[in-house]
């Protein structure tokens, strides 16, 4: 059996004490209990977000929800990409301005909550729990109906500080391996264009991240995430480094037959060239994997104070990854991502 030296949170805490320093560690089942009221922290310095990816299981096509703020700067955004063709089908945003607190982000992502936005050129309706959830939401002319369903409550939900400042903190819920149905419908040209998603149709998994927290100005992070098939069975993952203080809980697990199964540390490493093969190894010999990139989605964001630039490389994964009980998996050309940013906001 195989231990990992990172706080474990077994019962109901809060996520902040009460002068609000963060009580950091990681749990599969949501224990911590988020409350904004309790941050203690400069306002311009909240960032909440919903992001769901939803791949098909061949790795072609990549379908993005984005909706969340970052205090002064919110945005509504749909994506939709093919990865084998390289090129982007459709990518529109909505820019909410100064909205801070009032777009009332949930406070659990596993409990049953709601996620609400109206105006003139978006509708958001975010819905459901860790077993099920709805995403219905449009962008101009781009709309989705989809449901998202999971095999199981786990997932990873992490609680970690900076050591920039005693009061910031990231309190991330990721959640793989769901299954998908329903539609997205978006115009080409003068034409309506359809994805279906489910049985029969387009089959895909989706991942879920969902974060809440106090950021420093710059922050860079690698992350990787996906699922595929092996040994005939799911085997999903998250892994990431090189963000925040990590020493309590890192954001770095494996999921197989709806179990999860908990790394430590993380090196994520590419080329100057992006588009050469990635390699991802953990500090205890349990996950060597090497990404060949297919499809390097950049996208770089300047708007007033916000400079961002994000690296999403897709592509497939091959290597080994061993389980907590010993058992090691071969994972033959996985269709996931990994991705580095360098964030200043």
């Amino acid at each position: 059996m195989i231990i990992i030296m990172q706080r474990l949170v077994t019962a109901s805490e809060p996520v902040l004490n009460p002068d609000g320093t963060p009580n950091a560690g990681y749990c599969t089942v949501e224990t911590q209990i988020f409350k904004r009221s309790a941050i203690h922290a400069n306002p311009f310095r909240i960032k909440e977000w919903d992001f769901y990816q939803i791949e098909d299981t061949e790795g072609k096509l990549v379908l993005q929800l984005t909706f969340g703020h970052a205090s002064y700067m919110g945005e509504a955004n749909i994506m939709l990409f093919d990865v084998q063709h390289k090129r982007f089908i459709r990518n529109v945003t909505v820019l909410i301005p100064f909205p801070f607190g009032r777009l009332h982000m949930p406070e659990s992502a596993a409990k049953q909550n709601v996620v609400e936005y109206h105006s003139k050129r978006a509708d958001v309706l975010f819905t459901g729990d860790a077993m099920e959830r709805q995403l219905t939401m449009r962008v101009d002319d781009v709309k989705t109906d989809l449901i998202l369903k999971a095999e199981t409550d786990h997932s990873l939900i992490i609680n970690i500080p900076f050591n920039e400042n005693p009061h910031a903190f990231y309190y991330d819920f990721k959640q793989n391996c769901m299954s998908v149905e329903g539609r997205l419908e978006y115009m080409d040209g003068n034409a309506i264009r359809q994805v279906n998603y489910g049985k029969d149709r387009i089959e895909a998994y989706a991942i879920l991240d969902w974060g809440r927290g106090v950021w420093p100005w710059h922050n860079e992070w690698y992350w990787s995430n996906g699922q595929g098939m092996v040994d005939g069975k799911l085997l999903g993952f998250n892994l990431g480094c090189g963000f925040g203080n990590t020493e309590q809980a890192t954001e770095n697990i494996l999921f197989y037959e709806n179990k999860p199964h908990k790394l430590d540390q993380m090196t994520i490493h590419h080329e100057a060239d992006f588009m050469k093969p990635w390699t991802l190894t953990d500090n205890e010999g349990r996950c060597h994997l090497t990404m060949t990139p297919e499809y390097d989605r950049i996208t770089k964001i300047k708007i007033a104070m916000i400079d961002n630039c994000t690296h999403q490389v897709f592509g497939k994964f091959n290597g080994e990854v061993t389980l907590d009980d010993g058992r090691i998996l071969h994972v033959v050309d996985v269709p996931a991502f990994a991705e580095h940013a360098v964030n200043n906001w």
